[in-house]
């Protein structure tokens, strides 16, 4: 009989948050009936006194035959607490690793990888960092940290110990690898890599009958408009599609920032008629999908960028909606030009822009263009392959031990 490693998954996001069980939990509830799970999560105050929640959450953990340790997420003072977040992660996963033999610590991110890296070096268990991405500069073109910083050195000073300790390491993109493959400490040091993207349940994110459109154009958004999100470039965007297609419409699904919305939009000169913005929970963005021909979002561009795999991407064509994004960002632009599926912008100027729009309306007319969406995201985005990646990495891994 084969022997599967047993696994101590750390996360310093928690697993009451939808990220927690969409991008941690989904793989693990699966990943569980093979390997035996000890999952260490940091819980936030606000979440864990929903008490129905917390009770239904740790049913479904329990059900799964994980065995959760959730702990108390500490925010300020910020590195006080997050000190002492990881000091009490570590002794917890140390004293774990050593009473139930663990042989694998996967840790998601980069404080968690702090937490792991000790219990490793402690401990000889085998170490998986699950980077999501290049966290430390992320913060950088974000604005939130100086590059050269004293935070920024010390990030990247543990990004390096994290790569080189690594026996293996999980990416979001295969940009990212390949710029890593340029860091000159890891020349002749590479780890084993395995790109897997921030994956979509292909379950409720799938095609459907579409709702009627009353024959009119309809160009979607879905999600937030903040951040890293270029929306003035969207509203641009759309002021150039009715100059193209006058009839067409915009329809908004996001919560929270409607009013910001439809400023940006008038200030593009898009008249308020074209345009229509609801709310609506996870549960029901796919039913609203259903509207949409094409779908829209822009990302910025900056370097942390290159290693991230924005999960809305996933959902559009998991409901067979082709896209218009932009390069520079993960490996979007190779999915969706490489697989017929969308149009990915150089730029933003109103030539490039128009160009893409009028791209983007040829391949919607194209009626093969909707089952070219559904198997790319099956292809990139499934969480059933998502498991099966990692399965390998737990399998490698348990049988190297």
């Amino acid at each position: 009989m084969k022997i599967h490693a047993a696994i101590l998954y750390v996360s310093y996001d928690g697993m009451l948050e939808p990220l927690g069980q969409s991008q941690v939990l989904a793989y693990l509830e699966r990943l569980a009936q093979d390997h035996a799970i000890h999952l260490i999560s940091f819980e936030k105050a606000e979440d864990w006194a929903r008490l129905s929640e917390r009770q239904a959450l740790s049913a479904r953990i329990a059900a799964a035959g994980i065995a959760w340790h959730p702990l108390r997420y500490h925010k300020k003072p910020t590195a006080i607490a997050t000190a002492w977040d990881i000091a009490r992660g570590t002794a917890l996963g140390l004293w774990l690793t050593l009473r139930h033999r663990l042989s694998i610590v996967h840790a998601r991110s980069y404080v968690a990888s702090v937490m792991a890296l000790v219990i490793k070096r402690l401990t000889g268990a085998r170490y998986v960092f699950d980077m999501r991405g290049f966290w430390a500069d992320e913060r950088v073109d974000g604005g939130l940290w100086p590059r050269g910083g004293r935070m920024y050195r010390v990030a990247k000073w543990f990004e390096r110990r994290f790569l080189l300790g690594a026996d293996h390491v999980v990416s979001l993109t295969h940009a990212a690898v390949r710029i890593m493959k340029g860091f000159d400490y890891l020349q002749g040091r590479m780890p084993e890599f395995t790109v897997i993207p921030t994956c979509a349940d292909l379950q409720r994110f799938k095609p459907a009958e579409r709702a009627p459109r009353d024959g009119l154009f309809v160009l979607g958004y879905v999600g937030t408009v903040g951040t890293w999100y270029l929306f003035d470039e969207v509203a641009a965007s759309v002021a150039t599609l009715l100059r193209i297609k006058p009839d067409a419409r915009f329809f908004v699904v996001n919560r929270g920032e409607h009013d910001h919305i439809r400023q940006r939009l008038q200030a593009a000169g898009v008249p308020q008629s074209a345009v229509e913005i609801t709310s609506a929970t996870h549960a029901e963005v796919p039913a609203l999908m259903t509207r949409m021909h094409a779908g829209i979002f822009f990302i910025k561009p900056a370097y942390s960028k290159q290693a991230s795999a924005p999960t809305k991407l996933a959902e559009l064509l998991g409901c067979g909606i082709p896209c218009l994004g932009n390069a520079g960002v993960g490996d979007m632009a190779e999915v969706l030009e490489g697989e017929r599926v969308g149009i990915a912008v150089k730029r933003f100027d109103e030539a490039s822009l128009q160009n893409g729009l009028t791209q983007l309306l040829g391949l919607c007319a194209d009626p093969d263009v909707s089952v070219r969406c559904v198997a790319a995201a099956h292809r990139h985005f499934s969480l059933d392959e998502g498991v099966l990646r990692y399965r390998g990495i737990y399998n490698s891994l348990g049988e190297a031990a």
